[in-house]
């Protein structure tokens, strides 16, 4: 296999085609496995992957420990060309509750300072917030990370899960590299607006949930019961009806996969890499067995005539419930 590389934007750096979705190795799907973490951390490095995406609020700062660990762990020419792409902002408390967002530029610098001594580094690669906070303008978010690249604690300006009007806003303060939205076959929203609007202004786009978080992998079943402290367990997509008719929808797109000797989850990931140059998908692979997987779809060739088939097994707006429960799609500025 051959890791092609794509630009986040006009103005970012060039990244593994495919970049690696850590926040599950920080229980954010129920319990995780630290040496098999760190262990599929050092073997995606070793395939080419080097854009590393975290969150300063997975696990409160666990995911940027375990990846700065995995880093120091790994050959100097690995270490040497991974990228870490880090979200900000969201508040968190001592029993794991979410208690909203701070994008405020003394906030802004603030969690930036933590992030750079829990991962180990002299730099993030990628910094942005992680959602927009409603009662801070884009402009002075943005103005404060633009301030972290100038001083060189910060190389490039992404964004998160934010609007074509606030995607504007933010590219007319400072240039902006990517966007990290939820896109995938079962997520299509940003088709509409967000991705005529980046294309316009030189944006990438990092597209995370292109399984939708396990959902069109092909490795979940009717009878799967999620933990109370695994996301899933909370998202409507995987409730009741909806995860049956969900469901139903993978069964079409194994159809599709078994005629072309791959498997679902390669033929979910090869559509949004088939979505443009621009896009980078981020695999959410936990352990070395599932990143090996989903690596396999760089080598899948989706022709016309099959991504018809795609489409047709699994249409637009065919998924049954949305990708979060009612008061986290309130604070999606991509859903306004």
């Amino acid at each position: 296999m051959t890791m092609h590389t794509r630009k986040l934007g006009s103005t970012g750096p060039q990244v593994s085609a495919l970049g690696l979705g850590c926040m599950g190795m920080s229980g954010m799907y129920g319990a995780a496995d630290r040496a098999e973490s760190i262990a599929t951390l050092h073997a995606a490095l070793e395939a080419g992957v080097t854009l590393l995406d975290t969150g300063d609020f997975y696990g409160m700062g666990h995911n940027e420990m375990l990846i700065g660990e995995a880093l120091r762990a790994a050959p100097a020419s690995l270490r040497e060309n991974a990228l870490v792409s880090v979200k900000f902002g969201a508040l968190r408390d001592p029993d794991g509750g979410w208690s909203g967002f701070d994008g405020r530029p003394a906030a802004v610098k603030n969690f930036a300072a933590y992030s750079l001594q829990r991962l180990g580094v002299d730099h993030i690669d990628v910094y942005r917030p992680s959602r927009l906070d409603p009662d801070v303008p884009i402009e002075e978010t943005v103005g404060a990370i633009a301030e972290l690249v100038e001083k060189g604690w910060v190389r490039h300006i992404g964004l998160s899960e934010v609007g074509a009007d606030t995607i504007r806003r933010a590219a007319a303060t400072a240039p902006i590299a990517d966007l990290q939205i939820e896109y995938a076959l079962v997520s299509r929203g940003p088709e509409r607006e967000i991705l005529p609007t980046l294309r316009e202004l030189g944006i990438a786009v990092t597209a995370y949930g292109v399984l939708s978080r396990g959902l069109i992998s092909g490795h979940f079943t009717h009878d799967r019961q999620f933990a109370a402290n695994d996301f899933r367990a909370h998202s409507p997509r995987f409730q009741g009806d909806n995860y049956r008719r969900n469901l139903a929808l993978v069964e079409s797109l194994r159809a599709i996969a078994a005629d072309k000797g791959v498997t679902v989850a390669q033929i979910a990931i090869a559509w949004v890499l088939s979505r443009g140059e621009d896009i980078v998908p981020l695999i959410g692979a936990r352990t070395r067995e599932r990143l090996g997987e989903a690596l396999g779809a760089l080598e899948v060739t989706l022709d016309a005539a099959d991504l018809a088939a795609v489409e047709a097994a699994v249409p637009a707006d065919a998924v049954a419930g949305e990708r979060y429960a009612p008061a986290q799609m309130a604070m999606l500025d991509s859903e306004r």
